[in-house]
């Protein structure tokens, strides 16, 4: 007795709101604790971490065909078909758009020429009047950086087989993601305790479908952007219009950044090349598409998918960029949306009541209960 009223006692002399914000920064110290081991390992095998997640981005966009492929063929036939109908389409328009830079790149090149000699004139004779000999020096400075910047041949070399190794990683375990994820997820999901593999489960099918309608959503705009843009860049005359458009088509995949640096491109293509009153009016196009997107496409596409604040998107897109350069940023909004998705799954299964069954009535008082209820 004594015992018990002392530790009661000292039960009260603790707030219970202080117990509990003891409670949650315990809690919320192994959670950071496990995000930055987790962190730590990811960026020590980035190539590794970009392959999978470029593999479960590319499922994502492929479930729909090999589920349908694998209707009438095997599992193992139905995946790889999958993978091979992604490689052509890649590798074809990437054959069609090096025929017609190839075409168009000596008259690229003069028109930049012309465009720059036209500058350095108007430095000269225009307004600012500058000096011959301050313009040459500003840009050989230009010049100098833009060589400074660029990478030697060693580096190119290295990073050109760093990415083609990562894309033959993804390749590989693309094929497995559309053969085997669902299996590959039950053996995950077997790992972890008998109570909570329910939760699991639908966390883990919640976050698939989060990922699937974000990759969906993000390919239906690029390609209406891409279409829009590149009609607007061949009504007004503009090189390279079908590349450009593809420009816009990937831009697409890094959200805010991507669609201004396709714009920026195309803007300055047409500023180059046609003069600047055209390369107004593309980006008078670039603008109005880009509105229609912002105000149309996306709440009606992706509301569901992508519930994150613009801030939020802004900053992850940033910090995926600084983490694992380009494809960083674009991996960032769909990890932080499953993510989000998951929590939210996970929460709200904890958060359910749970049903509890009704105690069970022997027949004899059951049957003394109607009668007292119903007298004869």
């Amino acid at each position: 007795m004594t015992g018990g009223g002392t530790e009661g006692v000292g039960r009260e002399l603790v707030p219970r709101w202080f117990r509990r914000a003891v409670v949650l920064c315990g809690g919320l110290l192994v959670i950071g604790a496990v995000v930055w081991v987790l962190g730590w390992i990811a960026l020590k095998l980035a190539l590794v971490t970009l392959s999978v997640a470029t593999a479960l981005l590319l499922a994502a966009l492929l479930s729909p065909l090999a589920r349908l492929l694998h209707r009438a063929l095997p599992a193992w036939l139905a995946a790889g078909l999958s993978v091979v109908f992604l490689v052509a389409v890649v590798g074809g328009t990437g054959y069609l758009l090096e025929q017609r830079i190839r075409g168009q790149l000596e008259n690229l090149a003069s028109s930049l020429t012309a465009s720059i000699n036209g500058i350095r004139d108007w430095l000269v004779t225009g307004p600012l009047s500058l000096r011959p000999e301050q313009v040459d020096q500003v840009r050989s400075q230009i010049v100098d950086a833009v060589r400074a910047a660029a990478p030697s041949g060693v580096a190119a070399a290295n990073t050109v087989i760093s990415v083609l190794s990562g894309l033959l990683i993804a390749l590989f375990v693309l094929f497995f993601f559309l053969k085997d994820g669902a299996g590959m997820w039950r053996s995950v999901v077997a790992v972890g305790p008998a109570r909570h593999r329910e939760r699991l489960e639908e966390a883990g099918r919640r976050g698939w479908e989060t990922l699937s309608r974000y990759v969906r959503g993000v390919v239906v705009i690029a390609v209406a952007d891409a279409v829009l843009i590149g009609i607007g860049l061949f009504v007004l005359g503009v090189p390279l219009a079908l590349t450009l458009s593809l420009l816009v088509f990937l831009g697409a995949f890094v959200p805010l950044i991507g669609a201004t640096v396709s714009g920026a491109a195309a803007v300055l293509v047409a500023l180059v090349t046609r003069g600047p009153v055209i390369a107004l009016l593309v980006l008078g196009i670039v603008l109005v598409v880009q509105n229609v997107e912002g105000n149309l496409l996306q709440p009606f596409v992706q509301s569901r998918a992508v519930k994150l604040h613009p801030v939020v998107i802004l900053l992850s897109v940033t910090a995926g960029y600084l983490l694992f350069g380009v494809a960083g940023a674009v991996i960032a909004v769909p990890l932080v949306a499953v993510a989000r998705s998951v929590t939210e799954a996970l929460h709200s299964h904890g958060a359910a009541p749970q049903e509890t069954p009704a105690p069970e009535v022997e027949p004899d008082r059951a049957e003394a209960s109607a009668a007292l209820r119903d007298p004869p």
